[in-house]
C-alpha cells in the first residue's frame, strides 16, 4: 500500500514504525498501517480489503498527464471524464479495493468553487 500510495502521490513515505508510514503532502498526510497496527486502536476495527463506502480524492495540477501517468499502472474504474460538478476526473482502485479518484476543476464554475479555498 505504502509504495503504491507513493506512486500516486509522487511523494516518499517517512516510516515512524515499522507498521505505519505517513505520506504528507501539501494539503493532507495520508497515514497507512499494517494488519497489526489495527490492534494499537482496537483490535477488528479495521479489515483490510472490506471497504466499499470511503472514496480518497487527490486535486492535481495536471488531469491529463496524471491520467497518462496512471492509466497503465492501476485497475481503472473509469477513464478521464468530466463530472457534472465540473471536475475532470479519473477513478481506480488502491491494492485493497478503496476507490480512489484524482481530479482537476476543469469548468469555470469549479475554478471559481477552488479558488476560494
Amino acid at each position: 500500500m505504502v509504495a503504491f500510495y507513493e506512486m500516486i502521490t509522487g511523494q516518499t513515505a517517512t516510516w515512524l514504525a515499522p507498521v505505519f508510514a505517513e505520506i504528507v503532502t501539501p494539503a493532507a498526510t495520508l497515514a497507512i498501517g499494517a494488519a497489526e497496527t489495527v490492534r494499537a486502536w482496537q483490535e477488528g476495527s479495521a479489515e483490510p480489503g472490506a471497504n466499499r463506502t470511503a472514496l480518497l480524492e487527490f486535486q492535481v495540477e495536471d488531469i491529463e498527464a496524471e491520467y497518462a501517468r496512471l492509466k497503465d499502472k492501476v485497475p481503472l474504474v473509469h477513464e478521464l471524464k468530466t463530472m457534472p460538478w465540473g471536475n475532470r476526473t479519473f477513478q481506480f482502485r488502491d491494492p485493497e479495493g478503496t476507490a480512489v479518484s484524482l481530479y482537476m476543476p476543469a469548468t469555470e464554475q469549479a475554478k471559481q468553487r477552488f479558488a476560494s479555498r
